[in-house]
């Protein structure tokens, strides 16, 4: 390929030294690059009647890595100078030694866009941004007389991103944000609940930020608030459960997403490590992770190394066929990158991460589902969870649930917490909903101390036999 001219972000570093020293660090290497960011970020929070919190950031940056086998170094830091570049590139050849590396085949170009290029923050001022807020708290306290606070928080961000290669090779990328955030707390009789909605993606802050739109938000943070009010103590055992479409894919992201992404494997401290091609999950049972689909918080037009984002199919009826990959453990594994080498900043190295993941619908109605359940929960939405990847055990905590006896959805519940291991619940999947649904816009996925967004969907699922932590036997 042709040497491009390289622009890292409008920085001092000269284009023709900035590939020289890469090309230095790279010597002997199997892969490598020079990862250039620059973000800006806003977000406002307006609480309890008040402006509670704004602010504005911005940083900039480089990150370089070499890698050698399952080695690899990585240098980083917000000053872009020669200088600096030098001394990341002492730094990276830690990691290559003496060399005598095959340096792996440059990703694939792209023309595609997935999302606006366009500044998200500059889509309103911020005397309109302030009053949107504010005739959201309004519109919240007038819904509900038993409304005694609400929080709205409006955010938005943009990231450039370009990554040169050793063969001169330049990928650009620039990813809008934006994101709004309801939350509501009613009071009666002295009991106090909450119930928060919000969404967002890759689009303009115009949409988030239209009457009807968040209107729509608004009331569902309250409905959410009231249904906990009524709510009963959980009760607790082993029972079915029917999961409800969208958000509550959080579930099959946590305990069962990240045991399929490709370190994990190659390491072989995965569950799933040593399966691939044998059934894993119930017939019916396809899921996928995508960062394809447009204006979505999970996707990405190309990765953080370079390479484009792909639809990639984990699970094909209920049969394990696909990880997630890097460029690194794709190589180390003998696969191709599946364009999921994503990182938070330049101050991070990239490494195998869920973009949108979700299961496939069915042919099964939703109600019907509901109607078979004898005696368990319907859980609708989820908060916080948490997950052992060396053997799928996870803890998921309900933000909105019901007890359901011979197929009649009955009280909400509180205090319900579903526990079990991703490996056995693939398999107790009884039955697949024709409703898939992706949630509103709302992830952030952690790993190794590294947040990324993303996406998660799922349709209404029958899993058998969960157990069911509550405060009522």
């Amino acid at each position: 390929m042709s040497e491009a001219p390289f622009r890292p972000l409008g920085t001092r570093i000269d284009d023709a030294a900035a590939l020289r020293h890469l090309r230095t660090a790279l010597a002997g290497a199997d892969d490598g690059e020079l990862f250039f960011e620059r973000k800006r970020s806003e977000a406002i929070m307006f609480d309890d009647g008040r402006v509670r919190n704004a602010s504005y950031d911005a940083s900039e940056g480089f990150g370089l890595r070499a890698v050698r086998g399952e080695t690899s170094g990585y240098a980083h830091s917000t000053e872009l100078s020669e200088h600096a570049l030098l001394r990341a590139v002492d730094t990276a050849r830690l990691a290559v030694g003496d060399g005598g590396g095959v340096a792996a085949d440059a990703p694939l170009p792209t023309n595609r866009k997935l999302y606006t290029d366009a500044d998200p923050m500059a889509d309103a001022t911020f005397p309109v941004k302030i009053e949107t807020l504010r005739e959201i708290d309004a519109f919240a306290r007038d819904l509900d007389s038993r409304v005694v606070q609400v929080t709205a928080t409006l955010a938005a961000s943009i990231q450039e991103v370009e990554i040169l290669r050793a063969d001169g090779q330049v990928l650009r990328d620039v990813r809008p944000m934006t994101r709004l955030n309801v939350s509501v707390i009613v009071e009666q009789d002295g009991r106090r609940e909450s119930g928060s909605m919000g969404g967002g993606g890759r689009t303009g802050l115009g949409g988030l930020m239209v009457r009807s739109h968040w209107e729509g938000v608004t009331r569902e943070a309250l409905r959410i608030a009231l249904v906990n009010l009524e709510a009963e103590p959980a009760p607790a055992g082993v029972m079915d459960v029917v999961l409800g479409p969208g958000w509550p894919g959080i579930l099959l992201h946590e305990a069962i997403g990240h045991g399929l992404e490709g370190d994990f494997n190659r390491k072989q401290s995965s569950a799933f490590a040593g399966l691939m091609g044998q059934r894993i999950a119930a017939p019916g049972v396809t899921v996928l992770d995508d960062g394809t689909i447009p204006d979505r918080r999970g996707s990405i037009s190309i990765d953080d190394e370079g390479t484009q984002s792909g639809r990639n199919v984990l699970i094909d009826d209920g049969v394990l066929v696909g990880f997630m990959q890097d460029r690194q453990n794709a190589r180390l594994m003998g696969v191709a990158p599946t364009g999921n080498g994503r990182r938070e900043s330049y101050a991070h190295a990239p490494m195998p991460r869920m973009t949108n993941t979700y299961m496939l619908g069915g042919d099964a109605d939703p109600a019907a589902i509901l109607a078979d359940l004898k005696d368990g929960i319907y859980a609708v939405g989820f908060g916080g969870g948490q997950v052992d990847i060396t053997n799928g055990k996870f803890v998921f905590s309900c933000t909105e649930a019901y007890r359901v006896k011979d197929g009649k959805v009955g009280a909400p519940v509180k205090g319900a917490t579903l526990i079990g291991d991703g490996a056995t619940a693939l398999q107790k999947i009884r039955a697949v909903g024709n409703d898939m649904a992706m949630d509103p816009g709302i992830g952030n996925c952690g790993k190794a101390g590294q947040w990324v967004p993303v996406g998660v969907g799922q349709p209404t699922l029958m899993i058998g036999g969960l157990t069911v932590g509550g405060s009522a036997a």
